[in-house]
């Protein structure tokens, strides 16, 4: 699955990276903390996580999807 990680400063764009779901959240987890806060995921379709049918991860969901992802 792909997904995009988005909100996030590169250089003089905020351009999102489009890349595989684990690629994306390790990316993520290699963020300062104060751009992980400011992150947004979107998948390409939706995650199921706790029940949920999610189509975007901020903060705390990213990092319950890192948690669960062999990363």
């Amino acid at each position: 699955m792909s997904a995009a990680l988005e909100n996030v400063s590169r250089g003089d764009t905020e351009l999102a990276e489009v890349t595989s779901l684990a690629s994306t959240v390790r990316a993520w987890n290699a963020l300062a903390p104060r751009h992980r806060a400011q992150a947004i995921l979107t998948p390409e379709g939706p995650l199921i996580i706790d029940g949920a049918a999610l189509t975007c991860l901020t903060g705390d969901g990213i990092a319950v999807l890192a948690e669960r992802l062999p990363l």
